[in-house]
């Protein structure tokens, strides 16, 4: 196979220097992801290979040092999954990911989408009513979830934020468990609770709680009520049963939002009894106003080996 050269220019050497990675990291494992050679000359880095590889490598370093260039930073994951885009022909993906920010922490940190997938279930939740958010733990679903429901309800959108997942998991049911609903509660909740202190702070947070503007209970707690002007989330969805999600479902009142989110290889249902997430997105995919996402593991943002570990289970289902 014939080898060729190619030449990327950083554009200044802060830039080269953030594209390279400390001890040329960065550099390395795109080398060791693509098969190419490489050096640096300058500002620009250098290619040589085969021609496939060049060219993969090429388009990966032009939008790595893209996004450099507007004061992002790159790691390990976002650099292999800018290699994977490119082998699918959507390497410009990754920009439009990450253009908009979705919301702002109480600490003023940016919150963006990292994936397409992210991208898409973001966007999903600004068009539809009701949207599900399907895929495998570290995709952000909740996260994403809970950021856009506090940015809503700074925007007035909303008048009340309520957090809610079934109360059965791992075998555990809250009558069994030890301390009042609250501190019963709290273990099943405890992700919600960390998102939203993340995005409000604290005291603020507290405060919400106190007036009633933010609720977070087991999803029983849902029976009978109708949810207007409210952004709703149900989280671990996949441990509801047909009956639950459909009461849930149902609760949906005027100026209301509603996020649905699970994972579908995980349910925790006792044997025979199926998941009324499943259900739900398969009888409710072609209704207007309700947007079905599913992320995968290239959508998972934590550490590079959950990645690795969510494929090696999805390929293993045993």
């Amino acid at each position: 196979m014939a080898k060729i050269t190619a030449s990327v220019d950083a554009g200044s050497l802060k830039d080269l220097s953030d594209l390279l990675g400390a001890f040329d990291e960065n550099l390395n494992i795109i080398i060791r992801e693509t098969g190419v050679s490489a050096y640096v000359e300058g500002t620009c880095v250098k290619l040589s290979g085969d021609e496939s590889s060049v060219l993969l490598a090429e388009t990966v370093i032009a939008r790595l040092a893209a996004i450099v260039k507007a004061g992002e930073p790159i790691d390990k994951s976002r650099i292999i999954y800018c290699v994977e885009l490119a082998k699918e022909g959507n390497a410009a993906g990754i920009e439009k990911v990450m253009s908009g920010v979705v919301a702002i922490t109480s600490h003023g940190k940016q919150i963006k989408c990292k994936t397409v997938g992210q991208k898409k279930y973001v966007d999903a939740i600004k068009k539809n009513s009701v949207v599900f958010g399907v895929g495998p733990a570290g995709t952000g679903k909740t996260y994403l979830a809970v950021a856009l429901a506090v940015s809503a309800f700074k925007n007035k959108e909303v008048e009340k934020i309520i957090l809610t997942r079934p109360a059965v998991e791992a075998g555990e049911k809250l009558g069994f468990l030890p301390g009042d609903l609250q501190e019963k509660v709290n273990p099943y909740l405890r992700p919600l609770y960390d998102a939203l202190q993340e995005m409000l702070g604290a005291e603020t947070f507290a405060k919400m709680m106190e007036r009633g503007t933010i609720e977070i209970a087991p999803l029983a707690y849902m029976r009978g009520r109708t949810l207007n002007n409210a952004y709703v989330i149900l989280d671990e969805a996949q441990n509801t049963t047909r009956e639950q999600i459909k009461m849930f479902l149902t609760r949906l009142g005027d100026g209301g939002k509603m996020i649905v989110t699970g994972d579908l290889t995980q349910i925790d249902l006792p044997k025979g009894i199926n998941s009324g997430l499943k259900h739900a997105v398969r009888i409710l995919k072609d209704i207007d106003d309700i947007g079905i996402i599913r992320l995968t593991d290239k959508d998972v943002v934590r550490h590079p080996l959950v990645q690795q570990i969510v494929k090696a289970y999805e390929q293993n289902n045993e």
